[in-house]
């Protein structure tokens, strides 16, 4: 079987290529800027192209965002997005959303199709509705991150998905030595997901990791 499928010797090629597949508009190039400028995180390139595909193959009527950022991640899941879908995206940080207005009001997005929260997922989360939901997106605190997985399962309907960015924490959750509070919380997550039988899942390599599970 290796012999015909024999494994890439540049492994870092092939991400580089993968990221800079798709060329993003000015759009995005600004909501990226807007991101740079608040001092957020943004997903990479090909994170937010793989989160267009998962938003456009599952085309969910319901999807929350667990943290908004400057709307880079919400700009790609609506490109995907049917247009009856409301996004629900909840941040602790007013200004980095008022950032994301901007940037979906450049998108000509109507302001009834997004549903900002300002808050806490730990105290936004548990007032939503439990299995209201076919899509959840988490990219918010990394010390929150365990709870709000807890919380997704909860709010998916079944056959929902989970996408969790920064799964690998910059490649270094292999990295056994490296004991950052940021890669424990992801090594949690990923061993609560991947041990719960109720979940189906896989890690991808795509930016610095995306961890999907569907639930049973």
């Amino acid at each position: 079987m290796s012999a015909l499928h024999p494994q890439p010797t540049d492994k870092h090629a092939a991400w580089a290529w993968a990221e800079a597949r798709t060329a993003e508009d000015e759009v995005l190039l600004r909501a990226r800027e807007r991101s740079a400028e608040q001092g957020v995180r943004a997903v990479s390139e090909g994170t937010a192209a793989l989160l267009t595909v998962l938003a456009a193959t599952r085309a969910p009527s319901a999807v929350v965002e667990i943290g908004t950022g400057a709307g880079v991640s919400g700009l790609a899941l609506m490109r995907g997005l049917p247009e009856r879908t409301v996004l629900t995206t909840m941040d602790p940080d007013a200004e980095a959303q008022r950032a994301a207005r901007e940037a979906f009001s450049e998108a000509r997005l109507p302001s009834s199709r997004t549903r900002m929260i300002t808050g806490r997922s730990r105290l936004v989360l548990p007032r939503l509705t439990a299995g209201a939901y076919e899509l959840v997106l988490v990219d918010g605190d990394p010390a929150s991150r365990a709870f709000d997985v807890e919380q997704a399962a909860r709010m998916l309907a079944p056959g929902g998905l989970l996408v969790v960015v920064d799964a690998l924490d910059s490649d270094r959750v292999p990295r056994a030595a490296v004991r950052e509070p940021a890669t424990v919380s992801a090594r949690a997550v990923d061993k609560l997901v991947r041990e719960d039988e109720a979940w189906v899942s896989a890690v991808v390599p795509t930016g610095t990791g995306v961890l999907l599970a569907v639930r049973r």
